[in-house]
């Protein structure tokens, strides 16, 4: 007698049939749903019905059913930050190396041409050459001093404008070009920093000469207006008038309690000369 128990496992009739469905339903459910994340928006490319579908608006962030023969590419429609090296010439022929970061995004509602014209590689193909192209014509218009010192907020708006326009109608949308970092080859960077040290001490300078300039201007306009009133003060005392103060002095004199002798007539001008203990 044999000691082996068999098992045997027996499917209903038609369970295979059953399980095929439910294995083709699943395949055909994940085929035919996409979910579009967070910042994101979705191309549709109909296979049977003229591809790129760019007529109607991208798909929005959510859940969507779609036929499991058609696709959805997927890209982000966030603000996007790309740092740029490069090596651009200034007017005179030196190299600069100039670093620049770009903000952008691609255009939600140009989605489709984005994707039918240029493609999921549209800042390799599109984005970088334009702001090279435009950091090269800006750049070329600058001496290395104006680009290191007093020109690199203009240069950086210029760069940012000439990279606009030449974005424009390419499905993108540019929002900042920001000048990061210049760096200039070491023997001008030296060159330029001392120019500008003794722009610096001649400014300084300068200030302290016409510093002191204005101090002995002020101070000859107030001896010349001292000099005036003085004129004007001994214009006015005239001898009669310098005789009354005298006659008015000589009797509050008179009225003091003190022992003194009054000469009348024996002064300067018949002044009255008083004598006596204080």
């Amino acid at each position: 007698m044999s000691t082996n128990n068999q098992l045997e496992f027996g499917f209903p009739k038609g369970g295979a049939f059953v399980i095929a469905l439910v294995v083709l339903a699943v395949i055909f459910f994940s085929k035919a749903t996409v979910t579009i994340g967070s910042g994101e928006a979705g191309v549709l490319y109909k296979t049977f019905d003229g591809g790129v579908v760019t007529d109607e608006a991208a798909l929005g962030e959510g859940f969507h059913l779609v036929a499991p023969w058609n696709k959805v590419i997927v890209y982000e429609v966030r603000q996007q930050e790309l740092l740029e090296k490069m090596k651009v010439l200034s007017s005179n022929g030196l190299d600069i190396l100039l670093e620049v970061t770009a903000w952008y995004k691609p255009q939600t509602d140009q989605l489709g041409f984005l994707h039918q014209k240029k493609g999921q590689n549209y800042l390799e193909r599109v984005i970088k050459p334009s702001i090279r192209s435009a950091a090269r014509s800006v750049v070329g218009r600058y001496t290395p001093e104006q680009i290191y010192s007093s020109k690199r907020d203009a240069i950086q708006k210029e760069i940012f404008e000439e990279t606009k326009m030449i974005l424009d109608n390419q499905y993108v949308q540019l929002n900042e070009v920001l000048v990061r970092d210049v760096t200039l080859p070491p023997t001008i960077k030296t060159a330029i920093e001392n120019k500008l040290k003794q722009e610096q001490e001649f400014l300084e300078y300068e200030f302290t000469i016409q510093k002191a300039q204005k101090e002995a201007e002020r101070q000859k306009i107030d001896a010349e207006g001292k000099a005036a009133a003085n004129r004007i003060l001994n214009q006015s005392l005239t001898t009669n008038i310098l005789k009354e103060k005298g006659i008015q002095a000589t009797i509050e004199l008179a009225k003091s309690s003190n022992s003194k002798v009054i000469v009348i007539g024996s002064g300067k001008e018949g002044m009255p000369i008083i004598l006596g203990n204080n």
